[in-house]
């Protein structure tokens, strides 16, 4: 039998949320354009990346993106938007907002599970847009009811990409110990890290694509009856490091810092075949068993790269780029995000082949062959 077959490890239970403020993107294109102070030209950057983007709305934690300067809560009130807010203040907020918004997707997920808060026996918290200690782990053990000797795990600082780890760790934690409960909560709070500097298009880029929001997964060893599950069937990582330059993440004085130059989808187009090809020698699957595809909306290009790779075209990335129009790019939580809208929808069948994937600083490529399972 095809090892692609074997499956121990189950997602049973998806959620999400967002904010409360959901802005279009066009106003946030108008809030960089005026704050930024740019000339024409880099008014005009934003315009075309505002069209380009393929983003209808994002949510954030931070309304001042849809306010005149007098009724700023985070951000000066002044056009120039100094002093320009440090980490701290960032980190503030970030200690403020993300636990509420971890809490709710964990309960949605929980919910579709069906296992109660008492029952969760591990805790896997993602982030890499805050840090602080005690952190949002413990936070969340309190909001949600969790026992005080449930097993912690934080992944941070990883990206992208990172979901993709919490599933490797989950997927471990199960076939040890068939009885185990592993509850994963992604939370990003990208919009704290609006840069204002000029000039450099990687900065513009990363403002116009990230957004906020927070998923959760529960996974478990055991298949559901009577309702669609998502079964871990193979992971593979691969490094590019031609590209290690091309997408970088740090922490500066006002804020965390990316950068996302163009070169990303060249560097993607050259190593992907490459993975993609062991994937399916490690897996026994050919490749053309896929059925849905579960690709990180890292922007426009990156989604076009992946499709010319593998032969793909927009309709059947489709859940990538509903995902990207209605949120942008949450970092780590977008994957559960684009699951839990593939997964709900009909034409998702027992037995169906999702490739997923996401790509982060390093460069690093995490993929993953999962299954639908009903």
């Amino acid at each position: 039998m095809p090892k692609y077959k074997d499956c121990h490890a189950f997602i049973t239970g998806l959620g999400i949320a967002v904010p409360p403020y959901r802005i279009a993107q066009e106003v946030i294109g108008r809030f960089m354009k005026r704050h930024m102070m740019s000339q024409k030209p880099i008014a005009r950057q934003i315009d075309r990346l505002t069209r380009q983007s393929l983003i209808d709305y994002r949510y954030t934690v931070v309304k001042d993106y849809a306010l005149e300067p007098e009724y700023f809560t985070f951000y000066p009130p002044k056009e120039d938007l100094e002093p320009f807010p440090t980490v701290s203040r960032r980190m503030q907020l970030y200690r403020e907002a993300a636990p509420e918004l971890g809490a709710q997707a964990a309960v949605e997920c929980l919910a579709e599970a069906e296992v109660a808060p008492s029952d969760v026996t591990h805790l896997i918290c993602v982030s890499c847009t805050g840090m602080y200690a005690p952190g949002l782990d413990i936070d969340l053990v309190e909001r949600l009811g969790l026992s005080h000797s449930v097993a912690r795990t934080s992944i941070l600082f990883m990206g992208c990409y990172a979901a993709f780890n919490a599933l490797k760790a989950a997927s471990a934690i199960v076939a040890e110990n068939p009885g185990a409960r592993v509850l994963i909560v992604c939370v990003e709070l990208c919009s704290l890290h609006f840069q204002k500097h000029e000039g450099e298009n990687s900065r513009l880029l990363s403002n116009m694509l990230f957004g906020d929001g927070a998923s959760a997964a529960m996974v478990e060893n055991r298949r559901p009856k009577q309702r669609k599950a998502i079964g871990l069937v193979h992971f593979l990582c691969d490094l590019f490091p031609e590209g290690k330059d091309d997408m970088t993440w740090e922490i500066a004085d006002w804020g965390f810092v990316m950068k996302l130059s163009s070169s990303v989808p060249e560097v993607l187009r050259d190593g992907l075949p490459r993975m993609i090809g062991k994937l399916r020698r490690e897996s026994g699957c050919t490749g053309e068993e896929f059925r849905h595809f579960a690709i990180h909306p890292g922007g426009p290009r990156i989604l076009e790269t992946v499709e010319q790779v593998m032969g793909l075209n927009r309709e059947d990335n489709r859940w990538a780029y509903e995902i990207l129009r209605d949120y942008g790019n949450m970092s780590s939580a977008t994957l559960f995000f684009v699951l839990h809208r593939l997964i709900g929808h009909e034409n998702s069948s027992d037995g169906d082949l999702i490739y997923a994937a996401a790509f982060g600083p390093g460069l690093t490529c995490e993929s993953a062959l999962l299954r639908v399972s009903v």
